[in-house]
């Protein structure tokens, strides 16, 4: 943490000595991927509310998973990535966004983005991109599918349209120097928020597609970001182990910083609970924090998980789902 932040904001960040110093609880249950056995490339797992259904990119299996949160049944939709012949460093498919009644995943070899029929599991598209994508997000208000690609330092945006069948089509390149690390969305504000890789955060518009401003986040290495709408707070991942809280109307102003497991990414918030979930792959484990309605960041579980584990998804309900690439396996933490 930098010397220059106030007296109320190292108060405001509470050590995580008592979690560290007694056991993580174990997870609830693990769920095997068909394929994984060997190992998956996880990414970006997360929860399509409209179908209730867990999305799981399922890397070079080539296919996307969906999982029921609840009885943990799996429905496998083949065919989104080829599967290499001998072991790669190949990606295959490891983002995807439920939008308009389609799902839209990544696929890293070609780079492409793959549309998606989710009730006959067909393939019914293929949209090309300027280079290998990471995150794909839907921006609601102008109907458009944005894809962050780090290789280019740009994020390209698509305008979709469904009728007579989806079709996406370029809009935009919003360059985005020294990152993007992380995408998010905000319709109700009409805003994204990026990560550039040190120790900013960007804040773009979604209507016009212009970065608006760099925000100092304290990170050494930015990653991953979830935001709470209803508080508009921006929570900012730094790689080296700890959870910031950035107020978007007050210029990006830290409001709270907390520490967790080494090697956090991705991490995601239940609006509900208002609960932040946050994965340190090198600790290997998941902690829990309860979030005020100021920002302020609690700790108040944490749980085992595995090395590499990197990635989490929630359904808003208390069912967290952590990665395990390596197992090629699913973590369930039940958060009640």
């Amino acid at each position: 943490m930098k010397m220059t932040l106030s007296l109320a904001l190292l108060i405001a960040a509470p050590p995580l000595a008592v979690l560290a110093s007694s056991a993580p609880k174990a997870p609830n249950s693990v769920i095997k991927i068909p394929g994984g056995a060997r190992g998956i490339g996880f990414d970006d797992i997360g929860y399509a509310a409209q179908l209730g259904r867990v999305t799981i990119p399922a890397g070079t299996t080539g296919n996307l998973v969906l999982m029921d949160p609840r009885s943990h049944a799996l429905t496998i939709l083949p065919g989104i990535s080829a599967v290499p012949k001998v072991k790669s460093f190949r990606e295959g498919t490891t983002s995807t966004i439920y939008a308009e009644g389609y799902l839209f995943a990544s696929d890293h070899d070609p780079m492409q983005i793959v549309t998606i029929d989710p009730k006959t599991h067909a393939v019914i598209g293929r949209t090309p991109l300027e280079s290998g994508p990471d995150y794909i997000r839907y921006v609601a208000q102008t109907r458009e599918i944005w894809v962050s690609e780090p290789g280019k330092a740009q994020i390209q945006a698509f305008k979709l349209s469904v009728l007579p069948k989806p079709v996406l089509t370029p809009a935009s390149v919003i360059h985005v120097a020294g990152g993007p690390e992380s995408l998010e969305i905000d319709d109700r504000r009409n805003r994204a928020y990026s990560n550039l890789w040190k120790n900013k955060t960007v804040e773009m518009a979604l209507t016009t597609h212009k970065v608006l401003a760099e925000w100092p986040n304290t990170c050494t290495g930015s990653s991953g970001i979830a935001i709470d709408e209803a508080d508009n707070h921006v929570f900012v991942a730094c790689g080296e182990g700890k959870v910031v809280t950035l107020a978007p109307a007050e210029d990006g102003k830290v409001l709270a910083s907390a520490r967790a497991g080494a090697g956090i990414d991705i991490i995601r918030y239940s609006p509900r609970l208002h609960h932040l979930y946050v994965p340190g792959a090198k600790a290997a484990d998941l902690t829990i924090f309860n979030v005020t309605a100021s920002g302020a960041l609690k700790p108040i579980a944490r749980y085992q998980t595995a090395q590499r584990a990197h990635c989490v998804a929630d359904d808003n309900d208390g069912h967290v789902f952590v990665c395990d690439p390596r197992a090629g396996a699913i973590l369930e933490i039940n958060d009640h």
